[in-house]
């Protein structure tokens, strides 16, 4: 699935590639799957992206934002698979969930491997659907600073019982974090998953935030993760730390066993010596 990084760098390459190109036709899936969101009909989606052209894209949260203009957002969110640019006159997917033709004869299409969304919005509209209303700073917003993060955990940890884990992974408290990215930064920080969050100090709290912002910059510097691809079809460089490749290695900073568990509806990787789970 796409996290942040991931997100991140399709927007980034979008803006490089696709803009100002202008839509010749665009195609809603010819590959069935009751999981992909569509806010709009294949008629409705073809008569209203036919002739507009191609803005900026950016990313919020799980979320990426194309601009079609004048006046709608093409949006892609929730999701993982491919999105894909395909220069004139290369081979085009046999099956996808959106297909977009310019006049250039560029192509872009999406497939969507587990669920996902991808929606047609006038401009402004997309504020008020479900996941993107009311979302919280993201680790690369301005925003999200050490005040601000500190002032969220404390919020956090005055609620019900929660650990780091699910703090990280809790999309309306950070948004754009997952399981995969969540592993790492976690190991940056020395934290172990089930940490709960009431129980950390202020100097835990510095790392955890250090280690956010840190490791989603250099993932998103990398192309994202290496399991990911990008607009290219090409993989990410960032290589994780802590993945189910690990296990098999000694730790990076201690060279001691790297362990799994399964926590919160994934696998989680770590270091007990580096990531010990504090004594009640």
């Amino acid at each position: 699935m796409f996290e942040l990084p991931e997100f991140l760098t399709l927007a980034r390459q979008v803006n490089q590639v696709l803009a100002g190109k202008t839509v010749q036709s665009g195609s809603l899936g010819n590959s069935p799957h009751k999981f992909v969101w569509y806010n709009r009909t294949p008629e409705e989606f073809a008569a209203l992206t036919q002739g507009k052209f191609i803005g900026t894209a950016y990313t919020r949260g799980k979320w990426l934002f194309i601009s079609l203009e004048p006046g709608y957002l093409l949006t892609f969110g929730e999701c993982g698979g491919r999105i894909l640019h395909h220069p004139a006159g290369t081979p085009l997917p046999e099956k996808y969930h959106l297909l977009i033709h310019f006049t250039d004869g560029d192509a872009l299409s999406a497939m969507t491997q587990m669920w996902g969304a991808m929606e047609l919005y006038e401009k402004g509209a997309e504020l008020q659907r479900q996941y993107i209303k009311g979302m919280r700073p993201t680790p690369v917003d301005p925003e999200f600073t050490p005040e601000y993060f500190s002032a969220l955990v404390q919020e956090t940890a005055g609620g019900k019982k929660r650990s780091v884990k699910g703090l990280l992974t809790q999309d309306a408290l950070i948004p754009g974090l997952g399981n995969a990215i969540t592993q790492d930064i976690l190991f940056l920080a020395r934290l172990h998953p089930r940490h709960p969050v009431d129980a950390l100090d202020g100097v835990e709290i510095g790392r955890l935030y250090t280690a956010i912002v840190d490791t989603i910059r250099e993932a998103a510097r990398l192309g994202g993760r290496n399991d990911e691809t990008d607009l290219f079809n090409q993989p990410g460089s960032y290589q994780r730390l802590m993945d189910h490749n690990a296990v098999s290695r000694p730790c990076p900073s201690c060279g001691g066993k790297v362990e799994k568990i399964q926590y919160l509806g994934g696998a989680c990787y770590f270091c007990p010596s580096c990531q010990p789970l504090p004594v009640n």
